[in-house]
């Protein structure tokens, strides 16, 4: 029992150090689960041929153990009817099954210990298998998970990392905005004075129009 059990623990951690290797653990579990059912359907028929020679060396116990009461029997009848030879045979047949009937149930005895370690191994086997599945299915389901996220990482990126940017547009459009404003500032100027037809004035004001249509014409250049 203990060596099967060391045996399954290497067999375990083989999986274990391989799992944690592998890009495709599903198909090691796979691989293993096909192992452990090869090794169930061993011990199963292993099982039964342990059984039925069990049943074969109980029928020569209890066929030994009968003849030899029997003879026992006969032996007490012949002492009875003063046939000591008679007896004597009887008891020597008795002695012999008796001898049979030992030998018979020490081969029994080691064969119900036979049978009860492949019955331990055949519960732990597929006890192993049942719990081995069961984490299959899971990881199965973590694998298809991942897979289909990695479908849509590939298919959609970073999720909005491909969405048109409007900031040069906010800008352009706020740039519109100012010189709107500024050119509905200078039009509400006509209503106030001008300043009077001071010629010096008038030369500073063309200066300065014509330093900012400079101005403009640069900004437009650079825009």
């Amino acid at each position: 029992m203990n060596m099967f059990k060391r045996i399954r623990d290497i067999t375990v951690a083989t999986l274990n150090e391989k799992l944690e290797q592998s890009q495709d653990p599903v198909r090691l579990i796979d691989q293993f689960l096909l192992d452990t059912r090869q090794e169930i359907a061993e011990a199963e028929q292993l099982h039964n041929s342990i059984s039925h020679h069990t049943r074969q060396l109980n029928h020569h116990v209890e066929k030994a153990s009968a003849m030899r009461q029997k003879r026992e029997e006969q032996a007490l009848l012949a002492l009875k009817a003063e046939e000591e030879e008679l007896a004597r045979m009887a008891l020597q047949e008795k002695v012999m099954y008796e001898e049979k009937e030992n030998q018979y149930r020490d081969l029994l005895d080691k064969n119900k210990e036979a049978l009860n370690e492949i019955e331990y191994q055949l519960n732990t086997l597929k006890s192993e298998y049942q719990i081995v599945y069961s984490k299959r299915e899971y990881y199965h389901a973590r694998m298809e998970t991942l897979r289909l996220q990695q479908q849509m990482n590939r298919r959609f990126g970073n999720g909005g990392g491909n969405m048109p940017s409007f900031n040069r547009l906010e800008d352009r459009i706020s740039d519109w905005e100012l010189e709107a404003k500024a050119v509905r500032d200078v039009r509400q100027m006509d209503s106030y004075p001008s300043g009077g037809s001071d010629p010096a004035s008038a030369i500073a004001l063309d200066a300065e129009l014509e330093r900012l249509r400079r101005k403009l014409d640069q900004q437009r250049k650079e825009g």
